[in-house]
């Protein structure tokens, strides 16, 4: 069975998360959603109202899983026997920063781990995490960017409402 993990901080899920991970559910038996915890940034959800958005977000993926971690992408991916790294790219400066992660990854690993790109489609190019929370804050309209259901959490979060 060949699978794969998608890990990042989703913080929170965007539509650019979710086509990756419906484009990568079709290329592998298995994807494993992994949400990291990263002591280098400020999230505006723990991690566990991440994984439960993605669970939300994931629902109707038979193939998904959710799960979270800390340390590093490389020793979770081998304790979970997995050879496999998925990652996103919307424009030349991802990949930039991507290919230093997934060359340090696979030197780490002992050349046991790969990183396979996939690009982002067009309509969701722009968007960002980041951009979605500044967007929200602001109390923007955040629907061309994540789901409802994760929308009305970021709202809530930063409003205390569901707009």
């Amino acid at each position: 069975m060949k699978s794969a993990i998608y890990p990042g901080s989703f913080d929170p899920v965007t539509y650019g998360h979710l086509d990756v991970i419906k484009r990568s559910a079709n290329i592998f038996d298995e994807l494993t959603v992994c949400v990291s915890y990263n002591v280098m940034k400020s999230s505006l959800f723990s991690v566990e109202e991440r994984v439960k958005m993605l669970k939300e977000a994931t629902k109707d993926l038979p193939n998904v899983k959710v799960d979270s971690f800390s340390g590093l992408t490389i020793d979770y991916a081998k304790e979970k026997n997995v050879h496999v790294i998925v990652r996103g790219l919307r424009a030349i400066t991802d990949f930039e920063y991507e290919l230093q992660i997934a060359q340090t990854n696979h030197k780490l690993s002992g050349g046991e781990l790969d990183t396979m790109f996939l690009t982002t489609a067009l309509e969701y190019a722009y968007l960002s995490s980041s951009s979605v929370k500044e967007i929200a804050y602001f109390n923007g309209d955040v629907s061309p960017c994540v789901p409802d259901f994760v929308a009305k959490e970021i709202y809530n979060k930063y409003h205390g409402n569901n707009k």
